[in-house]
């Protein structure tokens, strides 16, 4: 039966654990891409309107949603470069993942055995929809897609002709554009509000 404690645990997942797992995970990128001489990299956190810019890394209202790495360009491009960059994720949740499993298995943080357990569900989680290559609802391969195809094929087959990462250059426009759209929006709002 689900109960107090429960949402307890639910709460501490969805604000605490998840969001760090991903930061973790997108932080894989960051971490290879540097290795191949990456441009203006960026690792935002979650989505919505920005809290605070901390050099490249962006933190948004809604951290716990969706996060994402960004980068204008590499010094180094290379078939072999996008295969690394696209295992990173993968590599560091597996890495961190079995790292805590054997630390708990050995008796590490036994009275806070749960919240590990849990942050290594998520970790887990993640490797394996990081790794079986399928192509997400909105058409964009996965990471283990894209890691088989450019094995496979040397390139990304898919029909989709937008870039593997989004250029850091053009996710701050898009930023700039959705927060207009958002003030415009909360004008039209106020105005109704005053003509009633």
């Amino acid at each position: 039966m689900f109960g107090l404690s429960d949402l307890l645990s639910l709460i501490i997942s969805a604000f605490i654990i998840l969001p760090v797992v991903v930061f973790l995970r997108e932080s894989g990128y960051l971490i290879v891409s540097w290795l191949f001489g990456v441009v203006k990299p960026r690792l935002t956190i979650g989505s919505g309107p920005r809290l605070i810019k901390l050099g490249m890394i962006d933190i948004r209202k809604y951290y716990h949603l969706y996060s994402w790495f960004s980068y204008d360009d590499l010094k180094r491009k290379s078939k072999f470069a996008y295969v690394c960059i696209y295992s990173g994720p993968i590599l560091i949740n597996l890495f961190i993942a079995l790292l805590i499993n054997f630390l708990i298995a050995n008796g590490w943080a036994e009275e806070y055995k749960t919240f590990w357990d849990r942050f290594v569900f998520y970790a887990f989680y993640y490797v394996v929809f990081d790794v079986v290559p399928m192509t997400t609802i909105n058409g964009k391969p996965n990471n283990g897609m894209i890691i088989y195809e450019m094995i496979r094929y040397g390139k990304r087959v898919d029909f989709n002709d937008e870039s593997f990462l989004p250029a850091t250059s053009d996710v701050e426009e898009e930023y700039h554009e959705q927060m207009e759209q958002m003030e415009e929006i909360k004008k039209e709002r106020d105005e109704e509000k005053y003509n009633r």
